[in-house]
């Protein structure tokens, strides 16, 4: 916050000056935070020969990308085509599958009624004592009833895994019901929770049917109305299955080295892997949780701390974060036609990037690192 020397002003006569019109938590405007930085037309070409040559060395069609800075966004740009057919130009408002950064937002919520103490970290899940009781039938599996919250979250539960047999990318026919029914009951765990790390997103499905346990509500409304909403998100969705089931302003897919971006059942992916969003919607979700007091948090600090908390597994893994010791945290999403990454870092930046294609050694991470370094006033 700036003010001018020469014409000193204290809260008290804002207030008298503004006719105490404003709300109590608003902040007056001599108090605003300064506007961020945004790139000169000579960074703005170098941003956009950076997307170039992203698209060109990965084959990519299209790229969406956005950036805030102490919680304002500082830039919001698409480069090439949604959509192959109608040679449509992506845009910022182009709404792409997010994959597993989905992740992230089902932690925020689990962690939403964790702090209001309707939850807790070492709640078990299955089973007589768990969450979800006997919903999913009687469990007859090693270590199942072992489970908790917080093994979920942290990847850590001792089995189902992102491999050839991950639960979430067979049966397309069930629903969630039947596929963690037909889980429990065929698919054993290999570890004790709590000892190893596996990527599962169909422990981040149960996560999901807890959240509508507890809520008494659908996944996607609950998230949208106490999550979302909050953040000032408002077009991220649950995506369709198929091309005819796209969304207003939704790419087209494009797969590179095998899959098929429409024999998926996307919308069973709903609390691991089923949003779609535009990259602005994840910057302003990222700002609202990124611990820095810029931007309201919907989560309380300490509570931000112990979701970013890595587990004893994995000490680059918090609860739906990947995080480092700088600390920067973050998550990436992949699927068939699609790769994703969403970043919140120590320096106060946040960015998401998406593209709408899955390729060999494509990697996000880099780029977007490029870009943010290419505007030396945001500080990377």
């Amino acid at each position: 916050m700036r003010t001018d020397p020469s014409t000193p002003i204290t809260r008290r006569t804002c207030l008298k000056r503004l006719g105490f019109a404003l709300a109590a938590n608003a902040i007056p405007s001599a108090f605003a935070a300064d506007a961020e930085p945004k790139p000169t037309s000579e960074e703005l070409a170098t941003l956009a020969g950076i997307a170039q040559k992203f698209l060109e060395q990965y084959n990519a069609p299209g790229l969406s990308v956005a950036i805030a800075r102490h919680g304002q966004i500082v830039y919001a740009e698409g480069f090439g085509v949604a959509d192959k057919a109608t040679n449509d130009k992506v845009t910022p408002a182009h709404l792409f599958r997010i994959a597993s950064v989905s992740k992230p937002i089902t932690s925020v919520a689990i962690y939403t009624l964790i702090e209001q103490g309707k939850l807790k970290l070492d709640d078990l899940v299955f089973g007589t004592s768990g969450l979800l009781g006997a919903d999913y039938g009687k469990v007859d599996q090693p270590f199942v009833e072992e489970i908790t919250l917080h093994h979920l979250l942290t990847h850590t539960c001792g089995g189902w895994g992102n491999k050839a047999n991950d639960p979430m990318f067979g049966h397309t026919s069930m629903n969630h019901h039947d596929l963690i029914v037909w889980t429990l009951k065929n698919q054993a765990l290999e570890n004790k929770p709590g000892t190893r790390y596996a990527y599962s997103n169909f422990g981040f499905c149960v996560l999901g049917r807890v959240l509508e346990k507890l809520t008494g509500k659908p996944y996607e409304k609950y998230v949208q109305s106490e999550i979302l909403a909050k953040c000032g998100v408002q077009d991220m969705q649950i995506g369709g299955n198929t091309a005819t089931e796209r969304a207003k302003n939704e790419v087209a897919y494009y797969a590179q080295n095998g899959g098929d971006p429409y024999r998926m059942n996307v919308r069973r992916m709903d609390s691991h892997g089923g949003r779609i969003a535009t990259p602005s919607d994840l910057v302003k979700f990222a700002t609202h949780v990124d611990g820095f007091k810029t931007v309201k948090n919907i989560l309380e600090r300490k509570t931000i701390d112990t979701m970013v908390a890595p587990s004893t597994a994995n000490p680059r893994y918090g609860s739906g974060w990947f995080v480092n010791e700088i600390p920067n945290w973050w998550h990436t999403g992949s699927l068939p036609g699609t790769a994703t990454i969403m970043v919140r870092t120590a320096r106060g930046l946040c960015w998401a990037a998406f593209t709408n294609t899955r390729s060999e050694g494509l990697n996000l991470d880099s780029m977007m690192w490029k870009m943010a370094t290419a505007v030396p006033a945001w500080k990377a």
